[in-house]
């Protein structure tokens, strides 16, 4: 806090800013000071107590965002259909007409040279018809367009703003609600504070915090009802879309950008959105929003218009300057009628017109240059951005992790409020929290175990080791490994569902993006243990697998390697898919081929060497010879004697005594004695029969769980390179 000397002037200001605040929550900057966690402003000293001072808040320094000349144009791919090719034929004799926004070069221009500015405590509020640049405009305001794709600039009282820092001062809401379902709004609220708060805020104060915005909000109602979906009710549309701007807005930025915030709201619920966006102006942020067509009581509580047609101005300025702006261009608007829905049915008739809005987007500029020659602003002291992030931080704005003690303003935030440990942490129980509460989600996996296992074990049950008993052993292994890769395709539709709450989220760097990808890998792995101890149990004993107890483990191992490597690999095919049907056909697709050349169809020395290739990725291959190994690896277990030798052939028919003549006639040719009890083919000969001779048994083990770390890394990669929040 600030000490001055009082003033005569300084004291109804002072006043004011007491009235004005004595109504609202308490804001961050409160909340931190009574924990005594408030940095000091550098050059603060306490003045002599003999002094008549009165204590006030720091002075606002003001945050005022220019833009200037902002242009954005997309590529426009025609289609060749025979009407354009007699277009084009045309045009080699007449010069071909462009379409509105849409130059010679096959580009359609989406915001043409668009200026304006916005300053704390005021809403700017982007107007237009559908296809006009409302949502462009505020997307490229929010750095949310590719580098080098956007002309013109953007800075902050008057420094350029660089993404990095951009991010951490800024929020951004989208127009689609995106929440967990199954959290409730307070639930949802202290996640956004866990990510977006530094821990050096005690969860004391973090709590405070998301009380006050609930408060501010008007959801303490709602504060402990679920979000809800379609399947599970849950609170209002009006009440999700003030969540959706509570968790952007839970550390107080300086900056917030909605898009079309009151799309599909009634007009009660869209004015109660705005009259809380006009609560957070009034705190210290700017705000700058795109709405279709505000009502009469929402415009009221708008400070600046920017109306757009086809990506060009055609007004900027004041809503009280409407009437005045039509009256000068001569369309004067009736009374009693609203306001910007005479501007946009005046601008969808001119849209429709030869001229187009040109004469109305000229009229715009000479219009504006008059009013600033007739009402000139006064001028103003031009602080840079270090001191107004600086007076911000001390008012405890942009808490997240912010600290004033470095020298440049792009260094003064860091990149993310929490380090990667707590991050994990909080992701993970958030994740377990919302899936703790759809247990039928891990209801239908588990189904399917049971029943495949259940299955498994009746069709198998009890193989001996006779010749068909080895045949019917091969076909329980390949079999039982395919599966458990078949079943970990519930994981696909998981990512896809968070795809847009990840993007949004990392967007704003709430957290790191490797730091959710060790948290899905950590929640998955209980459920992974549980399922295959589930199946191994199941199946082992009762088709009666060889190597007791030991051998149980082992199978539980290569069951849960099995498990860990699927549920990577389509936990990776949900980072590259977006489309849950294309995402299963691709799976269902690739684990057949897996399965195709795993050994057991066709051994690796007679696959073409074109598709070897293929065996060595397949990844039934290392867990299926790991069984194989675990369940044959013993040089004295015996599965081959004597006339068994016919078992697979057509003499299987033959009587047995014949059978014995048989094998005494061939015991002579080959001069060896080979009675009924003599041992034929053991479990080594099997191993080296279906080639499974080149990895130990615990190298197969390896090499599957690496499989899964494989597709944990790529789908990393993934979220990294093909989840952005830029438009190209």
């Amino acid at each position: 806090m600030s000490s001055v000397v009082a003033e005569r002037d300084s004291v109804p200001n002072m006043k004011l800013s007491r009235a004005a605040t004595s109504c609202e929550s308490p804001s961050l900057g409160q909340i931190r000071q009574s924990d005594g966690g408030m940095p000091k402003v550098a050059g603060d000293e306490q003045p002599p107590p003999d002094h008549h001072v009165i204590s006030i808040e720091p002075r606002r320094l003001p945050f005022v965002l220019y833009f200037s000349n902002l242009t954005y144009s997309v590529n426009v791919s025609r289609k060749m259909t025979l009407p354009s090719l007699l277009r084009r034929q045309h045009s080699l004799h007449a010069a071909e007409r462009p379409l509105s926004g849409e130059n010679a070069t096959g580009t359609k221009i989406l915001l043409n040279e668009i200026s304006g500015e916005a300053r704390d405590g005021e809403i700017l509020a982007v107007l237009g018809a559908s296809g006009s640049g409302k949502s462009t405009l505020i997307d490229a305001l929010a750095n949310r367009m590719a580098q080098g794709s956007l002309k013109g600039t953007v800075t902050l009282n008057g420094e350029a703003l660089e993404s990095r820092l951009m991010k951490v001062i800024s929020a951004y809401v989208m127009q689609d609600d995106l929440l967990f379902p199954m959290l409730t709004v307070e639930e949802t609220l202290v996640f956004a504070a866990e990510f977006r708060l530094p821990r050096t805020l005690s969860k004391s104060k973090k709590k405070m915090r998301v009380h006050a915005l609930i408060d501010q909000l008007g959801l303490r109602k709602a504060a402990k009802t679920v979000i809800g979906d379609e399947g599970h009710r849950g609170v209002s549309g009006g009440e999700r879309r003030r969540v959706s701007i509570g968790i952007d807005i839970i550390h107080d930025p300086i900056i917030l950008f909605l898009d079309e915030p009151t799309s599909g709201l009634d007009s009660t619920s869209a004015f109660m959105v705005v009259k809380v966006l006009q609560g957070i102006a009034q705190s210290g942020s700017i705000v700058m929003m795109s709405v279709h067509q505000p009502t009469y009581r929402i415009l009221g509580l708008l400070d600046r218009l920017i109306l757009l047609s086809r990506g060009q101005t055609v007004f900027s300025g004041s809503p009280m300057d409407l009437p005045s702006f039509f009256s000068d261009f001569g369309h004067p608007m009736p009374e009693n009628e609203n306001k910007t829905e005479f501007a946009l049915d005046f601008i969808h008739e001119l849209e429709g017109s030869s001229g187009g809005t040109k004469s109305l987007v000229e009229f715009n500029k000479t219009w504006q240059s008059t009013k600033r020659t007739r009402n000139p602003e006064t001028p103003t002291q031009n602080l840079s951005l270090k001191e107004s992030i600086t007076a911000s931080v001390s008012r405890g704005k942009l808490v997240s992790g912010a600290t004033n003690n470095d020298a440049s303003s792009t260094s003064m935030v860091p990149d993310f409020a929490n380090p990667f440990l707590f991050e994990i942490a909080v992701l993970s129980k958030r994740s377990m929290t919302n899936s703790s509460r759809m247990p039928e989600l891990f209801g239908v996996q588990l189904g399917a175990i049971l029943v495949t296992g259940l299955i498994l074990a009746t069709v198998f049950w009890r193989l001996d080791h006779s010749p068909r008993g080895l045949q019917e052993r091969l076909g329980f292994f390949a079999f039982a490994m395919s599966t458990t890769y078949y079943t970990c395709s519930e994981a696909l539709p998981v990512f896809l569902q968070e795809r847009y709450i990840f993007m949004r989220e990392t967007a704003q760097n709430s957290y790191r993006r490797y730091s959710y990808v060790v948290s899905r890998s950590l929640t998955a792995i209980p459920a992974l243990i549980f399922l295959s101890a589930v199946f191994a149990a199941i199946t082992f004993w009762s088709v009666g697998l060889s190597g007791g107890v030991s051998g149980f483990l082992f199978y539980f191992l290569v069951i849960l390697a099995s498990f860990w490597a699927g549920s990577s690999f389509v936990t990776f095919l949900s980072g590259v898919v977006p489309h849950v049907m294309l995402g299963y056909t691709i799976a269902v697709a690739i684990l057949a081929y897996f399965l195709l050349f795993s050994g057991f169809f066709i051994n690796h020395d007679r696959i073409p060497l074109y598709w070897i290739w293929f065996h060595y990725i397949s990844l039934v291959k290392y867990p299926y010879e790991a069984v194989l190994q675990n369940e044959f690896n013993d040089p004295n277990k015996c599965f081959v004697r004597g006339i068994q030798i016919f078992d697979t052939t057509p003499l299987v028919e033959v009587p047995v005594a014949l059978k014995v003549k048989l094998l005494e006639s061939i015991s002579s040719t080959l001069g060896t004695n080979i009675s009924s009890t003599t041992c034929v083919t053991t479990g080594i000969d099997i191993l080296q029969k279906q080639g499974v001779t080149d990895l130990s048994i615990w190298n197969c083990l390896w090499i599957t769980v690496a499989w899964g770390f494989f597709f944990r890394i790529l789908f990393y990669f993934s979220l990294l390179l093909g989840n952005k929040n830029k438009r190209s």
